[in-house]
């Protein structure tokens, strides 16, 4: 395979995730509680919370509502994981999201490109490895 010539036609500097939760409140309250991010911005709409803007650190992720359009119980967050990387310390995070409520799918971990991992789901089922920058 030939490496791609540069100037590459896309350039993108950050990446920000949607995510449709089946209850915004439940999944609003974990991400503040049990993550610990913080509410940037709420979209409502007709006295009722359809979407929040939530952020830590330099990730930003959008909560909205299903509005059940593609079905109730359609699942969410199969196939992929959002890995999110912090200077923190992993295990410390770790022993926070538990003490919060949260459950580890994996205990923190070394792995052999040098980071330090745990993962974990939302309510919805949307899967986060927490990782260590690589040593």
């Amino acid at each position: 395979m030939s490496k791609r010539a540069q100037p590459e036609s896309f350039r993108a500097r950050d990446l920000a995730a949607s995510l449709t939760v089946s209850d915004i409140a439940v999944s609003l309250a974990w991400y503040q509680d049990v993550m610990g991010f913080v509410v940037d911005r709420e979209f409502p709409r007709e006295g009722k919370l359809m979407a929040a803007s939530l952020k830590a650190g330099d990730v930003a992720i959008l909560l909205t509502q299903d509005d059940g359009a593609q079905g109730t119980d359609r699942v969410k967050g199969a196939g992929f994981s959002l890995q999110l990387t912090t200077a923190q310390n992993i295990d410390e995070l770790a022993t926070r999201i538990k003490a919060s409520g949260g459950v580890l799918e994996s205990e923190p971990v070394d792995t052999p490109w040098g980071a330090r991992v745990f993962r974990l789901r939302d309510p919805d089922g949307f899967k986060f490895v927490i990782s260590s920058g690589r040593s």
